[in-house]
């Protein structure tokens, strides 16, 4: 891998992760057009991920702050309150990465059409916002489990992780910013342990054959684009344009779809 391609797939990761249009899906579309296999360097896999993390946690670094700040006053209070809702939102995610681990991974393997068909579903639950009245309500534990579950089905290339809690989020009646901000924020800990999982069971592909240049340019890539996105995904939703990521979605998926059976 050069660092021309470790520049392009950080941009990906980076604005993918945080946008309505599936990262892993177009991580996936990605490889195929530039011919390289990311799973052959854990490494790079794991310093990308990395750097969208760490670009959540600096775009929500006074909300972390006051979240921990509460936790350390060791009685109840709005941030135990969000702790444990955001523990149950990752339960789903969770339990499929342990029963389905091989299953899950066996997709991303450069199934173009897949992912393409997966691209248009996501087009649809983003088409379906424009039909929501918002009623601003709480996250609530049972609602906040339901979130989780969307991100545990999106889990499948193709599937918009950000695109599927968020519109899962408006369907139940949830306030956009509210359900905005519990989306990135419940990402972080399931990003960072399944890297932890990878590192675990790294073998003798984790550093690949990668120089460092290469790497350097894909965190940096990945984190300036991740926080440019993220910021810019708070806007989105707050003024409703969910459905031009929708149209976005619906054009990639068949472009990968002709791409795949061409």
């Amino acid at each position: 891998m050069n660092w021309i391609q470790s520049l392009i797939l950080g941009l990906i990761q980076g604005l993918t992760e945080f946008l309505p249009v599936s990262s892993s899906g177009h991580i996936e579309l990605g490889k195929a057009l530039l011919g390289v296999n990311i799973e052959e360097n854990l490494l790079f896999t794991v310093i990308l991920h990395t750097a969208t993390v760490l670009s959540t946690l600096v775009v929500f670094r006074k909300d972390l702050a006051a979240i921990f700040k509460g936790l350390f006053n060791f009685k109840w209070n709005e941030s135990y309150d969000f702790t444990i809702k955001i523990i149950l939102s990752m339960i789903p995610a969770a339990i499929a990465g342990l029963l389905w681990e091989n299953q899950i991974e066996s997709l991303f393997t450069g199934n173009i059409l897949f992912v393409g068909s997966m691209l248009i579903g996501t087009s649809l639950v983003l088409a379906l916002t424009t039909m929501v009245r918002h009623k601003g309500k709480e996250i609530n534990y049972f609602r906040a489990f339901i979130i989780g579950l969307a991100q545990a089905v999106a889990i499948l290339p193709g599937l918009s992780r950000s695109g599927a809690t968020i519109a899962t989020g408006l369907y139940l009646g949830i306030d956009k910013d509210k359900v905005t901000r519990f989306s990135f924020l419940m990402v972080i800990i399931p990003i960072l342990g399944a890297s932890f999982l990878s590192l675990i069971k790294a073998d003798e592909t984790f550093t690949g054959n990668i120089a460092l240049l290469p790497l350097v340019i894909g965190f940096l890539a990945a984190f300036v684009s991740g926080w440019f996105a993220c910021r810019w995904m708070i806007s989105i939703v707050k003024r409703g344009k969910l459905i031009y990521f929708s149209a976005y979605c619906l054009a990639a998926g068949l472009i990968a779809i002709i791409f795949g059976l061409v």
